[in-house]
């Protein structure tokens, strides 16, 4: 088995949110132990990450007004309002605040 871990953030998107309820649904129910909830998400983690690196290869702009940046642990993490979407079909879509979680993709310590 890969000893490798990977980032815990999509677990914070609609179908990660989803995978954990469902999984603390079963686990109140007494029809899986916590220990196979987290080796459940351990494989999310991991699935997502390389479906995500391997599959996904639209692209995007954007442009807005950054109000806040961090950098913290390896991860930066940008706060923009006003912001404006445009995708490779030219389609736009605005939003009055994104957050934007960035990371390596290769954890630190890795080669």
């Amino acid at each position: 088995m890969n000893s490798q871990t990977y980032y815990e953030l999509y677990r914070r998107s609609s179908i990660g949110m989803a995978l954990t309820d469902a999984l603390d649904d079963l686990i109140s129910e007494q029809r899986i132990a916590p220990q196979l909830a987290m080796k459940i998400l351990a494989n999310f983690d991991r699935s997502i990450t390389e479906v995500l690196s391997e599959k996904v290869k639209a692209r995007l702009s954007f442009k807005g007004h950054l109000d806040t940046y961090r950098f913290c642990d390896e991860v930066w993490t940008f706060l923009i309002k006003d912001v404006t979407f445009k995708m490779e079909s030219t389609q736009q879509v605005h939003a009055d605040k994104v957050k934007i979680v960035s990371c390596n993709s290769k954890r630190p310590g890795e080669v």
